[in-house]
């Protein structure tokens, strides 16, 4: 893991993607000729529906058990890639061979942990940002500020709409002056991401894992965030890059509306791996 490492450019600007279940035929094809498949899914708004706290939210069900029964065949690597702490998204969902938490700042794979160097370094700077945005934001009702270690988010789902911008203006303000160009700010679904300013992403941490898979392997990605498109670009074309929710242009070429739809996609899935097992 380095900080030298840049996401890929894109080669094409963004569309938007078309709906999944009209291009099912297509998927299909590739996969069933695929060596092997990396899955790769975010957390929030993709396996587990987005909550008002965040200490709330569970994977669906189904989504749960067809992702242990993917898990269980040897020609499938399953990884969660999520903003959340590598020790909180381990504790909510079990059976992916592979985590990455801190939008892959953390990455656990193969019986061992890595870090980023340069997130680890600026902890103590993180930390007193922290320390700050509590008392900054502490008069804005609804406003939650999630410390994840190496990174951290403000979240504005709870916060009155007319009340947003300001604390938008003063979240930036405390990051400016006590981080300068340590940390940088960016916006995701009514969240606030306070990250250390490198060149790491989940993209990176998404080809890190492409580049473990042998000749002939297909990489599928599933994401709801604008986070989440670092890692389409990573996989796309050659890969499938799936969207959840909205109709806005993506790096991914496919789309679903729902949680719930990524559940159906994961029991096609796991359609498909069971007709690849019978004629094995």
């Amino acid at each position: 893991m380095s900080g030298q490492t840049t996401e890929p450019t894109p080669a094409t600007a963004p569309s938007t993607p078309d709906p999944l279940e009209d291009r099912l035929s297509e998927l299909r094809g590739t996969l069933e000729s695929a060596t092997r498949l990396l899955l790769c899914l975010d957390f929030d708004g993709t396996l587990a529906p987005i909550v008002d706290d965040p200490d709330a939210a569970t994977p669906l069900p189904e989504s749960r058990a067809r992702l242990e029964a993917i898990a269980a065949d040897p020609r499938v690597r399953t990884a969660i890639v999520s903003g959340r702490a590598l020790s909180d998204v381990r504790t909510r969902i079990e059976g992916p061979s592979v985590y990455a938490g801190n939008h892959g700042l953390e990455l656990a794979r193969n019986g061992s942990i890595a870090v980023h160097p340069v997130a680890r370094s600026r902890a103590n700077r993180l930390a007193e940002v922290r320390v700050a945005l509590k008392t900054a934001l502490a008069p804005f009702p609804g406003v939650e500020l999630q410390d994840k270690r190496l990174t951290a988010t403000v979240h504005l789902r709870s916060v009155p709409e007319p009340l947003r911008p300001l604390v938008r203006r003063r979240t930036t303000a405390i990051v400016d002056r006590l981080a300068g160009d340590d940390l940088e700010l960016s916006d995701g679904k009514r969240i606030l991401e306070i990250e250390p300013a490198i060149p790491w992403g989940k993209g990176n941490a998404v080809a890190l894992l492409e580049s473990d898979q042998p000749a002939g392997a297909v990489t599928v990605y599933v994401g709801d965030d604008v986070t989440d498109e670092s890692a389409f670009r990573a996989v796309e074309p050659q890969g499938i890059g799936v969207r959840v929710g909205g109709t806005d242009p993506s790096a991914a070429s496919y789309r679903v509306e729902s949680p719930r739809e990524v559940a159906a996609f994961l029991g096609w899935l796991e359609s498909i791996d069971a007709g690849r097992k019978a004629v094995a």
